[in-house]
């Protein structure tokens, strides 16, 4: 039992180690400075909550929270209803279901940078070209360089990344359930609908929770795909919290007062993520 004990030791303490140094010590070194005046550099006093106050007085910042949780709103309900879509497709008996399925992950396996900078391509000169040759209004301007649609283009690429995961973890919830519950559902005269919103669906909400928490936190968080397409133009109409941290911590000189920002933001991403739980549950036992 004791060289067990050692060698779980010898298992857990490099990884421990590791965890701590590069994410548990810059976290807690972060919530430090968000007390001080501190640039990145040089002296540095405390000011108390005088960075935390400021974020909220900050217009850039305040505009930046409304884009962002408008973004992964949208990107959220939108993702979702698309993955359980081709979900259900995928899990029914159709030809080349399994290509279907490793064809429909791909795009979650690529570089969310280089998907970004295909589409920002594809934004900015395949598609207006396209709208051009066939007299489109609407595809002959470069989407990303409209201040009131750019965001489109953030949402269309990151819900079309983001569906093979979210499918994926549906398929996983849908192959949980007997097919003789649909079986009988036929017996009964069910028709599509009265079987996916009385059995799928409910049998599925665990899943649909899951879903639903990480979507939302990974879509709040979102920083590649906003650099690849606009770098948070036209403007800063489309800067999102983690883009602004950064530019404002790493190059702007304000590393006290965005991690105060960042602080903020992991508290309000935990307390989104702690409602949705909440409400979905309680959703889940009705």
């Amino acid at each position: 039992m004791v060289k067990r004990k050692h060698t779980f030791l010898i298992m857990v303490i490099p990884a421990f180690l590791l965890f701590f140094t590069f994410h548990t010590y810059p976290t807690l070194q972060g919530i430090f400075y968000s007390f001080t005046d501190y640039k990145g550099y040089g002296i540095w006093d405390f000011v108390g909550l005088k960075n935390y106050l400021n974020v909220f007085q900050d217009s850039r910042a305040l505009s930046a929270y409304g884009f962002t949780f408008q973004f992964a709103i949208v990107s959220t309900v939108l993702v979702n209803i698309i993955s359980l879509l081709i979900a259900i497709g995928l899990n029914s008996n159709i030809k080349l279901r399994k290509t279907l399925r490793a064809t429909y992950f791909l795009p979650y396996i690529l570089s969310v940078l280089i998907v970004g900078y295909i589409f920002k391509f594809a934004f900015t000169h395949l598609l207006p070209q396209l709208g051009q040759a066939l007299n489109i209004e609407f595809l002959s301007t470069n989407i990303l360089g409209n201040p009131d649609m750019a965001w489109l283009g953030i949402v269309f690429v990151a819900v079309w990344q983001s569906a093979a995961f979210n499918t994926l973890l549906y398929l996983a919830g849908l192959s949980t359930i007997d097919d003789q519950v649909y079986e009988a559902a036929n017996i009964d005269g069910a028709g599509s609908w009265a079987k996916f919103w009385k059995i799928t669906f409910p049998l599925v909400a665990p899943f649909f929770t899951i879903n639903m928490v990480v979507a939302m936190k990974n879509f709040l968080m979102a920083f590649d795909q906003i650099v690849a397409l606009t770098g948070g133009g036209p403007g800063q109409v489309t800067e999102s919290i983690s883009l602004l941290i950064y530019r404002g911590g790493f190059q702007g000189g304000e590393f006290a007062y965005q991690s105060a920002n960042a602080v903020i933001y992991f508290i309000v991403i935990v307390a989104i993520s702690i409602i949705q739980l909440r409400v979905l549950e309680r959703r889940e036992v009705k």
